[in-house]
């Protein structure tokens, strides 16, 4: 039996898939979810010490049955994001656009961060996925929906961790995969998946005891 244990809300495809093969290949036991049946994520957990469950970051009600005990796992990563309308433009979003992709890109995951928080040990990590594009410090701008809606991804985490996870010493990472070569990221993208998730494994591996970090795969803090 795996000593260490994660889930990782998103692990259908490309950087959520990668980082579930990545943890179970280490040893840890893998609880990881899919919206819809991803065929690779399945054949994955035919040969790894992996659970698949069903849940969508935007229904509370899907993540709930999980069936997890509190204080079960060592980490929990939500790994959930779109890049939005097409058009990327604040001046031509409307409420429907804005509303989709800041629920999905923020507030959804950050809610599932915070109603699963008590299944994560004292001393544990919570983790999501966001983007440096997400950095108000570091932004040229463009990508509006995109941009903005990982900013305020990011503001929720450092909330979490100030308002619910430091209490228990939960560390909260705000996580920057890079630019990859998936399907948002596009065959242009300067990063394979493994070389990605590789880095992302370690620094998540080596997190825990408390605080908030808005870090990229190199384990390279960046600009808020």
């Amino acid at each position: 039996m795996a000593d260490k244990s994660i889930l990782i809300i998103g692990a259908s495809r490309g950087i959520g898939l990668g980082l579930a093969k990545a943890f179970a290949a280490r040893g840890w036991h893998v609880h990881a979810t899919e919206r819809d049946r991803s065929d690779d994520l399945h054949a994955a957990a035919e040969n790894n010490v992996m659970t698949v469950h069903t849940a969508d970051v935007t229904d509370p009600k899907s993540y709930a049955g999980l069936g997890l005990d509190e204080g079960s796992l060592d980490v929990i990563l939500i790994n959930a994001g779109i890049t939005g309308a097409d058009h990327q433009d604040a001046a031509k979003a409307t409420a429907e656009e804005v509303a989709h992709v800041m629920m999905t890109n923020a507030f959804g995951p950050a809610r599932a961060g915070k109603e699963l928080l008590p299944l994560i040990k004292d001393g544990g990590t919570l983790g999501f996925t966001t983007s440096l594009m997400g950095s108000i410090a570091d932004s040229s701008g463009g990508y509006d929906l995109y941009r903005t809606s990982k900013a305020a991804q990011n503001m929720l985490a450092k909330g979490t961790a100030e308002q619910d996870a430091r209490g228990r010493d939960i560390q909260v990472l705000s996580l920057h995969p890079g630019w990859v070569q998936t399907d948002m990221g596009g065959p242009d993208a300067t990063l394979t998946i493994e070389e990605s998730v590789t880095g992302l494994a370690d620094v998540i591996a080596s997190a825990g005891g408390g605080g908030y970090r808005f870090v990229d795969y190199k384990n390279a803090d960046l600009p808020f």
